[in-house]
């Protein structure tokens, strides 16, 4: 494989089809010590992505784990404020 002048790598075709990349595929590319990987993106999202946006509305983390733990978080740092 080369690299063109515009940056870009073709995958040859066994392997594109071997590894179910077509066009419009998403990949990663991950910096090894051996190289570079890339890998097909997976569907599943990351773990982070499929909670955001669950709280919505919600602006001021602490003050809504106050609201919902009733309290006891400031009582309870006041207890230890010098």
């Amino acid at each position: 494989m080369r690299i063109s002048k515009r940056w870009q790598i073709t995958i040859p075709k066994r392997l594109r089809d071997q590894f179910g990349l077509y066009e419009d595929a998403e990949v990663e590319i991950t910096p090894t010590a051996r190289g570079l990987l890339i890998q097909k993106q997976t569907e599943e999202q990351h773990p982070v992505d499929r909670v955001c946006g669950i709280l919505d509305g919600i602006c001021d983390v602490d003050e809504y784990l106050e609201e919902i733990r009733g309290g006891w978080i400031t009582e309870r740092t006041r207890a230890y404020s010098p």
